[in-house]
């Protein structure tokens, strides 16, 4: 496989945007986090993860552009169409990738090294940009590989990664988020992919699931799928045309979601979903268009519509504009899997009607908010009740922040709190003689309490159960957190009302409510 890398793509296309010249220190920023830095803000210090105001502080004269996956996507298209000119069948993992099938190119221009320079010189000629060509066997040691500018030979693929760093499986375009299993393997001393790879394949899916089995095979130079492709039936595309031929983006977007969605529903009906997705376009002057989107995982629906959008702005908006409107726009799939890997829930599962009319009003309700603006509830692992439920947007795959089948010691019994409040409420306890109680470094409290202060209301505490301590993430500076909770059962405010039992925490030297009980 043949992987194109364009660094610091986000960033690159940010400035374009802007109309900013190509050596300012520029940073993407998301939630006030840097998630893209170009090369001149490095040299000043600035790395990504890092707060905007340290950011700005390193290097005042910084320019601090918006996260747009849109605009990165849209300005990527003339670097897929310029390694199109020279290589057939080319898929776009996402904004700042591209990969194609390393013999085509290697044949023509004599070997593999040579296609790799005429790629870059193409697109610099092109679309004017800078970029790293790579060479491996499977796409994630490709893309490995093109960060580095190498070309490994073929079958030296688990050669080539035995020495880099396990927190490689955590990045990569498309890629799941594989934080918590970096962390774990590097809490038990496996630092290297080499070293991942060398444990047994059956013992690492059993132990970690089936992710971290996905990992593994990454790590041992093999792809995260197995080679056998499924080729769907050809009744599987979707085809959608347009009246009146689409010629504006907001058009294309709205034109996306339907696709999207039928495409996605039509797949599922046969327990199918797709992982490289084609979008062909015909134009009112017979002007052909066609790409092919790849992704590591299938897609949601929602990725189905953003791939769609991402594609139609690209064409719309770039520099080669089609004379004349969309008219046919056809959706293909191109490799899948078994619909088992796309595990969907609550309406999500079914193909009733009503679980139909569910999932277009819950999409609908995206389309006015963003995806952020339907979240789906899914059990999740953890201390607290805050932590055992995870809120994943409507579409996306329904995978919890930690598992919930681990041991968590000092987890709460049950039953959970009925009322988890969005936000701390601080609450005084104290006991008999009016003094605070409190909570020893081995989690005794300092007395039993006898009254809680809510809202500057006093109320009797008229049986209470507890400590549980919880001391979190102690081997980690700086992010460890030691927390002890305690259950309270509070005599009524009146006559007409009724005991409430409260779920209280100790942090930092203060109590606050984390859950009522019903």
């Amino acid at each position: 496989m043949l992987v194109l890398w364009c660094p610091d793509w986000p960033v690159v296309a940010a400035t374009a945007a802007a109309g900013l010249a190509v050596g300012t220190p520029a940073v993407v920023v998301s939630a006030n986090r840097v998630v893209a830095v170009n090369a001149p803000a490095r040299t000043e210090g600035v790395q990504q993860a890092m707060r905007r105001r340290e950011a700005q502080g390193r290097c005042p004269d910084i320019a601090v552009l918006p996260d747009d996956p849109d605009r990165d996507a849209r300005l990527f298209e003339p670097v897929a169409a310029a390694v199109e000119e020279l290589a057939v069948g080319v898929e776009v993992v996402g904004p700042g990738v591209v990969a194609v099938p390393a013999r085509g190119p290697a044949g023509y221009f004599g070997t593999e090294a040579a296609a790799a320079e005429r790629l870059i010189d193409q697109v610099a000629a092109r679309a004017g940009a800078e970029s790293l060509v790579g060479i491996a066997d499977g796409l994630f040691a490709a893309t490995l590989a093109a960060r580095r500018g190498l070309v490994v030979e073929a079958g030296r693929s688990a050669e080539f990664l035995a020495p880099l760093g396990v927190h490689e499986l955590a990045g990569g375009t498309g890629a799941a988020d594989r934080a918590e299993l970096v962390d774990l393997l590097r809490r038990l001393g496996i630092r290297t992919l080499g070293a991942f790879a060398a444990l047994d394949p059956v013992d690492v899916t059993s132990r970690f699931g089936a992710d971290a089995g996905h990992a593994h095979r990454l790590a041992r130079g093999l792809e995260q799928r197995p080679p056998s492709r499924r080729r769907p039936p050809v009744d599987l595309s979707v085809t959608h045309t347009p009246d009146p031929p689409i010629d504006r983006v907001d058009a294309a977007a709205f034109a996306a979601r339907g696709l999207g969605e039928r495409f996605h529903a039509g797949l599922a009906v046969h327990g199918l979903a797709c992982t490289r997705l084609a979008i062909h376009a015909s134009t009112g002057n017979g002007e052909e268009l066609s790409r092919v989107w790849r992704c590591a995982e299938p897609l949601t629906p929602t990725g189905i519509a953003d791939r769609v959008r991402w594609q139609l702005d690209g064409w719309l908006r770039g520099s080669r504009r089609p004379s004349a409107g969309i008219t046919v726009l056809r959706l293909e799939p191109q490799e899948m899997v078994d619909g088992h890997a796309l595990q969907l829930g609550l309406w999500q599962g079914g193909h009733d009607e009503q679980a139909e009319r569910a999932a277009r009003a819950m999409v609908h309700v995206q389309g006015l908010l963003g995806p952020e603006g339907v979240l789906t509830p899914v059990l999740a692992g953890g201390r607290g009740p805050a932590d055992q439920v995870t809120l994943v947007p409507w579409g996306d795959e329904r995978t919890p922040a930690a598992p919930p089948a681990r041991p968590w010691p000092g987890r709460l019994p049950t039953p959970s709190p009925a009322t988890v409040p969005q936000r701390p409420v601080v609450v005084s306890v104290v006991d008999r003689d009016g003094a605070e109680v409190g909570v020893t470094g081995r989690f005794v409290l300092s007395g039993q309490p006898d009254e809680v202060t809510i809202a500057g209301a006093v109320r009797r505490v008229v049986a209470w159960a507890g400590p549980w301590p919880a001391d979190e993430r102690w081997w980690e500076l700086g992010a460890g957190r030691r927390r002890a909770r305690l259950q309270v059962l509070l005599a009524e405010k009146s006559e007409q009302d009724s005991q409430e039992a409260l779920l209280l925490v100790r942090e930092n030297e203060k109590w606050s409510v984390e859950g009522v009980y019903d």
